[in-house]
């Protein structure tokens, strides 16, 4: 004869958890002590929301100082580099060729670190940051403009490096303070508008190394074939077509004027002419950055 033994189940960890969660409900005076008796907070404006995003691309600085590298030691490096090596041979002495060479090393430095704007973006949505920042009650562009917020802090930081650097190697600018700080600040303007542009890849691409590799293609040719180092009457009648028409050159031609004190009609037609190309490129790779930042 046999005898059957039969085991009654023990409920598991996992049930009896999910058995206590059904079983509780909070009261509605447990809720309401929870809750903010006061007014809803007023929703940020959009120049608040912005400030409060570039303050976190300055603390990202804060937090990480060798960012500053490059608007630091790079600027440094380009404008000895190139005074020294090609000054006796272009301009017969480093001197002269400093007086020329510098507004436009300052140019090229600065539209060079645009690039990071791209970068930074790309690696925050890789982290998946952007997807908390779309969930907030604030101006939906005001992310992007907090990015640019604060690389604008950087190519002001590395505007005067480069004239701090310049000044002790013998540049003298005939504009005097207020030329100069027209000069750095039409830059760091210009630059403002075309970091977009990098905004946009940093959207659109999906790594940021993709983010870098499509930035030096665009901005080499943009840099090195406008006047920044040389004019452009010695260079080939087809080569001066492109030089004419790059924005680069405009920028540098009127960033020159500004520090050097010789503003001409044609130099307020090339500071008006930067202006125009700086609102075309907020205009139209805002947008698009804007769509593709709803979209993403």
């Amino acid at each position: 004869m046999s005898t059957a033994t039969t085991t009654k189940e023990k409920p598991s960890k996992e049930n009896e958890q999910e058995a206590a969660e059904e079983a509780y409900v909070p009261a509605a005076e447990a809720i309401q002590a929870v809750l903010a008796t006061g007014e809803r907070p007023p929703r940020p404006s959009a120049l608040a929301a912005s400030a409060a995003f570039g303050w976190r691309a300055m603390l990202k600085i804060k937090h990480v100082p060798e960012q500053l590298f490059d608007v630091t030691v790079f600027p440094v490096m380009m404008t000895l580099m190139f005074t020294y090596l090609f000054g006796g041979a272009i301009a017969g002495s480093t001197s002269e060729y400093l007086q020329f060479l510098l507004p436009g090393i300052m140019v090229m430095s600065v539209v060079m670190t645009t690039m990071y704007t791209g970068v930074a973006v790309n690696n925050d949505i890789a982290k998946g940051v952007f997807d908390r920042f779309r969930t907030l009650p604030v101006w939906r562009p005001s992310a992007m403009v907090g990015y640019l917020l604060g690389d604008a802090f950087r190519y002001t930081m590395a505007s005067l490096v480069i004239f701090i650097v310049g000044l002790i190697m013998g540049y003298r600018p005939d504009g005097g303070p207020l030329g100069v700080a027209a000069g750095i600040l039409l830059v760091v303007a210009f630059s403002f508008a075309f970091s977009w542009v990098w905004t946009m890849f940093g959207l659109l691409l999906r790594s940021e190394k993709s983010v870098m590799g499509v930035s030096m293609m665009v901005l080499f040719p943009l840099t090195f074939l406008s006047n920044i180092m040389v004019e452009p009457e010695t260079m080939p009648g087809w080569l001066q077509a492109f030089v004419d028409v790059n924005p680069v050159t405009h920028l540098v031609a009127a960033a020159r004027s500004l520090m050097d004190g010789g503003l001409s009609g044609a130099d307020v037609g090339e500071i008006g002419w930067v202006a125009v190309a700086g609102a075309v490129l907020i205009a139209v790779f805002g947008t698009l950055t804007m769509r593709l930042y709803n979209r993403k």
